[in-house]
């Protein structure tokens, strides 16, 4: 059946739509920049989870509470997401769908939660166990962090101190014996040359680019499968940190499994999100076989014992496993599990942060000595070339 259209009917139209596109394309290219670059502190989005979380407990409407939370925030990036996703709520979308728009601030594990808390009316509950899983993680990863800086203060130290030495000490001597016509020590002469050589404009410009290149390069291969493979390797076989970064990766994968499992999502989407979650290519891989094997009908405990780089995880912790498989307390042998690891994972930060110190001590202690050696040799020899 046709539609007649009248001419009037038709321009009005044809207006409505001119006008709706001049604002939309701004608000759209507005919007689309939005979600291809938004990111958050995790502080941030651990108050935003804490905050609706209470405010769900005492009877508030969520979409309300949304946007009560986001009047409340400093402008910015992330107080338009929120804005946005409380626009979303209102237009009859639902809240996991809203927030899996912003990938890079609301992880697949907290996407994954906050739907089945939909499914389960859960909501309140669910927010302040996921708020208590991003407060734990952020504290593990500042514990990595902290663990890093000691080693970084050090070496920065000591390019330092290497550098004034033979920038700015070394060059004196060599004036001095030059002016005397002198030959300094073969120690000190290597490294006069050196830094003679650092201080050339066109090989310090060669230096600096090759590096930057360097930099590239090992970014650029970094993203391939082999060299994420290589990296991934270095890192759980690296002397003093490889325990720090296993036990690091497992806090994190038996936190995710309790947090899920104990909210009601099902093993298989919890161990499908710690595959994602996880940035090591040996537990992707791990965990990947174990989720293959538990469809096709194996426990959590055997798979684990039966998929490859299963050594990573210690025998200890597959037993505690399949003791809650037998009673049907998984997800709290899980969370049992995380807070041994984490535990495990401070001392194994205390360990490697004991272990380093000794050994940035001795490294800095053989360059400057060096150095302070190479500096001494031609004050041994500075009265015998004075009198000449």
């Amino acid at each position: 059946m046709a539609v007649l259209i009248s001419p009037s009917s038709e321009r009005i139209a044809r207006n409505r739509a001119d006008s709706q596109s001049e604002s939309f394309p701004a608000a759209a290219l507005s919007k689309a920049s939005v979600v291809s670059n938004a990111r958050a502190r995790s502080q941030d989005l651990i108050l935003l989870t804490t905050q609706l979380s209470v405010m769900l407990d005492s009877g508030v409407v969520l979409s309300e509470g949304i946007s009560s939370i986001a009047e409340q925030m400093k402008s910015g990036e992330f107080r338009r997401v929120i804005e946005d996703v409380a626009e979303r709520l209102r237009n009859g979308e639902s809240f996991s769908a809203a927030l899996s728009i912003y990938p890079r601030i609301f992880s697949s594990m907290y996407v994954s939660m906050v739907k089945a808390s939909e499914a389960s009316g859960r909501m309140a509950q669910m927010l302040e166990v996921l708020a208590g899983y991003l407060a734990g993680d952020e504290e593990t990863r500042k514990q990595i962090k902290g663990a890093m800086v000691y080693p970084m203060v050090m070496l920065l130290t000591a390019i330092g101190a290497t550098g004034s030495l033979m920038f700015f000490v070394l060059p004196r001597f060599s004036r001095i014996y030059e002016s005397r016509g002198a030959a300094l020590p073969k120690l000190t002469q290597i490294l006069v040359d050196f830094s003679t050589l650092l201080s050339e404009p066109m090989f310090f410009a060669s230096a600096v680019t090759s590096c930057i290149l360097s930099v590239f390069a090992f970014s650029a291969w970094n993203k391939t499968p082999m060299g994420q493979k290589t990296i991934d390797w270095m890192k759980i076989h690296a002397p003093i940190f490889n325990i720090m970064f296993i036990d690091a990766v497992l806090t994190r994968s038996m936190r995710i499994l309790a947090t899920m499992v104990n909210t009601g999502v099902s093993l298989l989407d919890a161990i499908d999100v710690m595959r994602t979650s996880c940035d090591n290519y040996f537990f992707r891989t791990l965990w990947s076989s174990v989720d293959a094997r538990i469809r096709d009908g194996y426990q959590l405990s055997d798979a684990i014992t039966l998929a490859p780089y299963n050594e990573l995880i210690a025998p200890g912790i597959v037993q505690m496993l399949r003791a809650g498989e037998k009673s049907g307390q998984v997800g709290r042998v899980c969370d049992k599990v995380s807070v041994f690891l984490d535990k495990k994972l401070k001392n194994s930060i205390r360990t490697a942060t004991s272990l380093i110190e000794p050994v940035m001590i001795l490294g800095m202690g053989v360059i400057i000595g060096t150095i302070a050696i190479a500096l001494l040799l031609p004050v041994f020899r500075i009265s015998t070339v004075m009198t000449r």
